[in-house]
């Protein structure tokens, strides 16, 4: 369980620093993506790796006791990448709402990797 967790966390890191960067190469390039060509696919891949994060968090959280990880913040993360994997491509998105929440993942997700490893 906790490998697959490791595994799918790595996987999430990845792609919300993917965010960050198609984020910033939007609104420096001001390039708009075909929603059906290029959005929609990239929101799709991004939400099974998502689902299936939050199911092996969920299980394991529920068969373990952490003092740092709650399924509240779990919930949170999901929503947060679901968003993101969206807004990412819409150089419109407030700067700093987006920061925020891209920063709030990072932050979970680190957390997460740090209580497996250790």
């Amino acid at each position: 369980m906790p490998e697959e967790i490791l595994y799918l966390t790595e996987e999430l890191l990845y792609y919300n620093r993917l965010f960050l960067k198609y984020y910033q190469e939007g609104r420096e390039t001001g390039i708009k993506h075909d929603f059906h060509e290029v959005i929609k696919p990239f929101a799709n891949e991004v939400k099974e790796i998502n689902d299936k994060w939050e199911k092996a968090m969920k299980k394991w959280l529920s068969l373990s006791n952490h003092k740092h990880l709650h399924l509240k913040q779990i919930k949170t993360t999901t929503e947060h990448i679901e968003q993101l994997s969206i807004q990412a491509f819409f150089s419109e998105t407030s700067r700093t709402r987006f920061l925020n929440s891209q920063r709030t993942v990072e932050y979970f997700l680190q957390e997460v990797i740090k209580v497996i490893k250790n």
